[in-house]
């Protein structure tokens, strides 16, 4: 099975930030001291220096920008889904002969 990523608060991780900038600890000191792995620590030092206390929030899940998830697909005028639809039974009218064995002219092919 795989391994459950545990989440930690930004308070938290800015506590181990701390440690290493201002108290000036080591990643495995502070790890062995706060129950975490040291690449947890470096990651979060990193992201602290990049971004600021933002870069300490969590990102999992979260879908990047002001719109977020899939993007939505533009509403269709009457004619442009009348189209859209008279293709569509096309297709599947050719799609049910060849299943059948048959051509455009109604003839069986053997």
């Amino acid at each position: 099975m795989g391994e459950i990523n545990k989440t930690y608060s930004v308070e938290f991780k800015q506590k181990a930030v701390n440690m290493y900038l201002k108290q000036g600890m080591g990643y495995k000191s502070i790890a062995k001291e706060l129950g975490i792995t040291h690449r947890s620590v470096q990651r979060w030092v990193k992201y602290f220096q990049e971004e600021g206390v933002k870069g300490l929030e969590e990102k999992r899940g979260k879908a990047p920008g002001p719109l977020k998830g899939r993007p939505r697909t533009r509403e269709q005028s009457v004619e442009e889904e009348l189209h859209r639809l008279r293709a569509e039974n096309e297709y599947l009218k050719k799609l049910w002969a060849l299943q059948r064995g048959q051509t455009d002219d109604g003839n069986k092919h053997s």
